[in-house]
């Protein structure tokens, strides 16, 4: 069976996220105000073919592991749909 994979890798809390702060100068420049903090991160869809949504979640986070995150300064959340 084919499932779909969502993976969220955002920078860790600890650290600064330059380009989340960048995009926040760029809302205040434009006025927009009630916006607190930014964090710019990464959204990864996969098709997953496996035989069960624990399989392809595993498989997923091999992948994130591996290839998709770097555990230094990111960390993933994975959600089988």
């Amino acid at each position: 069976m084919t499932y779909t994979v969502q993976i969220k890798v955002m920078p860790l809390k600890e650290l600064l996220d330059p380009q989340g702060k960048a995009v926040m100068g760029g809302l205040e420049n434009l006025g927009l105000s009630g916006v607190e903090d930014v964090r710019v991160g990464k959204n990864i869809t996969l098709q997953v073919n496996a035989d069960s949504p624990e399989k392809a979640k595993a498989i997923a986070e091999e992948a994130s592991k591996k290839l998709l995150s770097n555990p230094v300064m990111e960390y993933f959340e994975v959600l089988v749909n």
